[in-house]
């Protein structure tokens, strides 16, 4: 097991790490930004160090600040969290070369997902179901026209290096096909330094489900369920659920053993989490994270596994802790993100918490850095905290959703609570019957 772990993240995921390390009795340094001085992670961690000043480029992304904490700490391993450098293959190898352990996949697989068009081929060889579409990147509007005729409108263009929405557009008709494709490489090279797109099938009521898998890097792994991200809003995700509404218990095991032997081919270290476009019965791969998820404490309520000690325990040699027939689905999960962001028009607001308080009970769980007088930067994402409910059923879970968000209260910022308070009480909401373009519409009709 690991002396030290350095965590290169802020907020509450840095917290997140920072208490499965001290479960596991292992010294912990963090690293922050002189905006974060004040921040809780900062405040418990057994040691921090400031790399540098407000901007992410000049703190969390600076790869040389980190490697040089590490090494002024004594940190023999390094948890990226999510965002900022926990999908950078580059920063993996750099720690591989300092014989720092990185927590998380080889260099090499981070690469192989991190390209779309690559980790879309690599699905296909590992038997993992795709969307119908190119094989690579397309150059040419003639190609892009052929292949579209091929597969049938609608299509929809994907920015090969990107995500988050950046660099995609559809296109309904043969007409709507150049302006789209011009848009999509503009916004791509843009956004990512890469303008090459690729064309797939544009599904029109599709489920975003993704699966959780756990490997231990010599041939094993396990999967442990799946997770239904839906509600979304320009393609960020706002609300996660475990088990997914729409599927059975057939459709789990059949897409859950999929996904686990494909990881377990690739000699995958670490979780990550495979994410699928969920049609007619139909699973479409659309990309996989070589990360910890935002929503991974849904996954973590049903089933009793702390992700992150699995991530831990693996880095460290010490493989998996679990087989696949050990692992139980129990009850139902939902986790929502409640950010400091206008519940309406999701613009930013960052400002001073004058009063924080967090609901309790059965079944809740908080995962948040935030507290009374807390002041929420403008310079990085609008995350405050996840509430997380857990139930017997569906019902039970959505019972104590409504009176957990009742009884959460975050003062002097804008927040998501309205908007979640609204959610919980609407019909298609209760019945589980929605999919990633319901949001929207909801909030367009509701203006």
């Amino acid at each position: 097991m690991f002396h030290k772990i350095l965590i290169a993240n802020r907020g509450e995921i840095a917290l997140r790490v920072l208490r499965a390390a001290k479960e596991l009795g292992i010294r912990t340094v963090v690293v922050h930004s002189t905006a974060d001085v004040d921040a809780m992670h900062v405040r418990l961690a057994d040691e921090s160090v400031c790399i540098g000043p407000p901007p992410s480029r000049d703190s969390y992304l600076n790869i040389h600040q980190i490697v040089a904490a590490c090494e002024i700490t004594g940190a023999d391993a390094v948890h990226p969290g999510y965002g900022f450098l926990s999908e950078n293959a580059r920063f993996a190898d750099i720690l591989a070369a300092h014989k720092i352990t990185f927590i998380g996949p080889s260099g090499d697989h981070i690469r192989i997902m991190g390209d779309k068009i690559e980790a879309k081929r690599t699905a296909r060889r590992l038997g993992i179901p795709v969307v119908p579409g190119s094989d690579g990147a397309v150059t040419e509007d003639r190609e892009a026209a052929r292949i579209a005729a091929e597969i049938g409108f609608p299509v929809i263009i994907k920015a090969s290096a990107g995500g988050g929405g950046r660099g995609m557009k559809v296109a309904r008709s043969a007409e709507d096909l150049p302006i789209a494709l011009a848009t999509a490489r503009s916004e791509a090279g843009a956004a990512f330094g890469d303008d090459a797109v690729y064309i797939e099938k544009f599904l029109e009521k599709p489920r975003h489900i993704e699966v959780q898998i756990v490997g231990d890097g010599a041939g094993k792994a396990v999967h442990l369920g799946e997770r239904d991200c839906s509600l979304q809003r320009r393609h960020q995700k706002v609300w996660e659920e475990a088990n997914s509404p729409a599927l059975n218990t057939d459709e789990r095991a059949r897409i859950g053993g999929i996904c686990a032997q494909a990881i377990a081919d690739l000699g995958y270290s670490g979780a990550g989490t495979i994410e699928f476009l969920y049609e007619n019965g139909e699973f479409y791969f659309i990309e996989m994270n070589t990360r910890l998820q935002v929503e991974h404490p849904v996954t973590e309520a049903i089933t009793g596994i702390d992700l992150v000690h699995e991530q831990i325990r693996v880095a460290s040699g010490g493989g998996l802790s679990v087989r696949q027939d050990e692992i139980k689905f129990s009850g139902h999960a939902i986790e929502c993100r409640i950010n400091a962001e206008d519940p309406r028009t999701f613009t930013p607001s960052p400002g001073t918490i004058t009063h924080f308080h967090t609901p309790g009970g059965l079944g809740i769980r908080v995962d948040s850095g935030a507290y009374s007088g807390y002041r929420i930067p403008p310079y990085y994402d609008s995350l405050i905290g996840k509430l997380i409910v857990h139930g017997r059923n569906r019902v039970e879970c959505m019972m104590r959703l409504r009176r957990a968000l009742d009884e959460f209260v975050v003062d002097g910022v804008k927040t998501t609570l309205p908007l979640f308070r609204d959610l919980v009480g609407n019909p298609d909401i209760a019945n589980g019957d929605y999919d990633i373009h319901w949001l929207e519409k909801y909030l367009a009709e509701t203006a």
